[in-house]
């Protein structure tokens, strides 16, 4: 759900140090909100601050929200502590591997253009014969 920026409300947070968030603005500048930030029906803050927080310096005047019901302050505040504490950072060769194959779609091989080239092709004959 789209809500309007102005009317989500910040309560007592945990986290006091939302720490650098520009490349969590640069993230999202490039490819939007990834994930929705989580309010309760009131429009108080639950979980994504440092997103909400981005949002707001980057000039946005509404984010997606997933909007949960009938929670009680106890479920909230845990809901707020699980999305913090659940995460797991890539190990370094995740991060190699990943940053590996990113570099081979960029840059793919002649080989690869070549198959890309012809696989292309053929769609577009198959295209044509069926909608003929």
């Amino acid at each position: 759900m789209l809500v309007q920026i102005k009317d989500i409300k910040i309560k007592k947070r945990v986290r006091k140090d939302l720490g650098n968030l520009e490349d969590l603005k640069d993230s999202m500048k490039i490819y939007g909100l990834m994930n929705p930030i989580t309010l309760n029906s009131k429009y108080e803050l639950i979980a994504g601050e440092r997103r909400l927080q981005s949002a707001i310096q980057l000039g946005w005047t509404s984010i997606n929200a997933n909007i949960v019901d009938n929670l009680t302050e106890v479920e909230q505040l845990e809901m707020e502590i699980e999305e913090n504490n659940q995460r797991k950072e890539f190990t370094d060769a995740e991060l190699m591997e990943g940053y590996k194959r990113l570099q081979r779609l960029r840059n793919p091989n002649i080989f690869y253009r070549i198959y890309l080239f012809f696989k292309h092709l053929f769609e577009k004959i198959a295209d044509f014969f069926r909608n003929r």
